[in-house]
């Protein structure tokens, strides 16, 4: 399957009542470079939970904003990519159809699904929705990360094309073991086994089953 997509990069500014972040992404066409950090050009505000090599893209579904301007009608004009700070969009491709390890071609680079997007509280002001991040997670309509397998000259008019597929975990599956299912040691085995899982997402889950307890998300979402 071949999904064309949409690109976008952005600067850090500030944000009025928020930490600086670099959510307001512009769209860009013709040829890029890809590195092991991400599009040229592209920035991240706060290194310790953004970017790197294994979060060097985001992903967001473009059919979820339908989702979203029909809870918020109030606010529907706000759902339209890249509204949710993401580098590439699609159509076609969902949490439920994306699995983690999936290694797709763009370009000349090779990318790999590393986890979902883990909301964060940002969302909340950018949208000027409280509780945004949550219900994001909630409904598993996350987005998902890349890390960069193979680096080189992408092409905003190249679609994405799957090369090679590793586990039977799709992003919704790692939404669910990690945020919707009580203590389950058993799911948490079966997402580590997923090829491809990053490092962080590694390391949560495998914290979980030696404290055999779910951490605290509460600062991540709201912030506190």
């Amino acid at each position: 399957m071949h999904y064309p997509v949409n690109v976008f990069t952005g600067k850090v500014r500030d944000y009025d009542g928020s930490r600086p972040s670099a959510i307001a992404k512009v769209q860009i066409d013709g040829e890029l470079t890809l590195t092991e950090l991400g599009l040229a050009g592209d920035e991240q505000a706060e290194k310790k939970i953004h970017g790197g090599p294994e979060r060097a893209l985001c992903h967001y579904p473009r059919e979820h904003y339908l989702h979203w301007a029909r809870e918020f009608p109030e606010q529907a004009d706000l759902f339209v990519a890249p509204a949710f700070g993401e580098n590439l969009s699609t159509d076609g491709m969902t949490e439920k159809d994306v699995f983690i390890g999936d290694i797709y071609r763009w370009g000349d680079a090779l990318i790999q699904v590393t986890q979902p997007r883990s909301p964060c509280f940002k969302l909340n002001f950018h949208f000027g929705i409280s509780d945004m991040s949550s219900l994001m997670q909630s409904a598993g309509k996350t987005g998902w990360l890349y890390r960069v397998v193979l680096a080189g000259q992408v092409f905003a008019d190249a679609p994405l094309e799957l090369a090679s597929r590793l586990s039977d975990v799709s992003v919704y599956d790692a939404c669910a073991i990690a945020w919707h299912l009580p203590f389950d040691d058993e799911q948490y085995h079966r997402l580590l086994s997923a090829a491809g899982l990053s490092t962080s997402w590694t390391r949560t889950m495998q914290k979980r089953r030696i404290a055999r307890k779910i951490e605290d998300n509460s600062r991540r979402l709201w912030g506190k």
